[in-house]
């Protein structure tokens, strides 16, 4: 582990609510994660710098530097902060658990589109982050399902979550929409070089079905698994 990941992993799981040294401390890591993910919300993660967040908060980029070492632990902390805890489990079958999760998750990335960028690549994740993975585990149990399988079909559901969540952030709010009937309106015009495509266009209705369709799908495809397990 190198020192950045060692320093974030120490931040997340061991936190302080005060700083490590020098004078009585004015700030905690909640309110620098909420000035971070403020900023994030409404311009993107690309903003969020030590010296814009210590602006936010009235202080000095050295001060905040006191409670965080950098800007990758800061967006970890912001991380931790911004997905909250998991929903509780209401359904009492794993089919409804795992429909449930996915759909908080995808609330989760609809409010807070920045957290798309926060959570590729190799990082140290927080105990409310693996929370949400726990809960998905979790939901698998008594399935017959080996371990590795209920992580990856805990895996398998967010990335359908996180794809549906690029698209529709890289679209902006009703582009979907206008570039659906722009497709329609070509196939008006050309449908007879693409009659597979301009009878699948006229069954949708112009909706859009990707996300039910997809997740729908999985969780038939964990049921025929589960169901050959029994």
């Amino acid at each position: 582990m190198n020192d950045e990941h060692t320093a974030t992993a120490r931040l997340l799981w061991e936190p302080r609510t005060t700083a490590a040294r020098g004078p009585k401390p004015t700030l905690d890591l909640e309110r620098i994660a909420r000035a971070g993910i403020g900023v994030a919300d409404s311009e993107g993660l690309a903003a969020v710098s030590m010296q814009r967040v210590a602006a936010q908060l009235g202080v000095t980029k050295m001060a905040l530097y006191r409670y965080v070492p950098g800007k990758a632990e800061l967006v970890a902390v912001m991380v931790e902060t911004a997905i909250s805890d998991p929903p509780e489990p209401v359904e009492q079958d794993w089919r409804g658990r795992l429909d449930a999760w996915a759909r908080a998750l995808a609330e989760v990335f609809d409010g807070h589109p920045w957290l798309l960028d926060a959570t590729i690549g190799p990082r140290v994740m927080g105990p409310v982050e693996l929370g949400w993975l726990e809960r998905a585990v979790a939901a698998l149990d008594g399935t017959g399902l080996t371990g590795p399988e209920r992580m990856d079909a805990a895996v398998l559901l967010t990335g359908h979550v996180r794809s549906l969540a690029q698209q529709a952030r890289a679209s902006g709010p009703g582009a979907e929409a206008q570039l659906g009937a722009l497709l329609a309106e070509l196939m008006r015009t050309h449908g007879s070089r693409f009659p597979a495509l301009t009878a699948a266009l006229a069954d949708s209705g112009g909706r859009d079905q990707a996300w039910e369709f997809g997740l729908r799908r999985i969780l038939d495809g964990l049921a025929v698994l589960i169901d050959d397990r029994a």
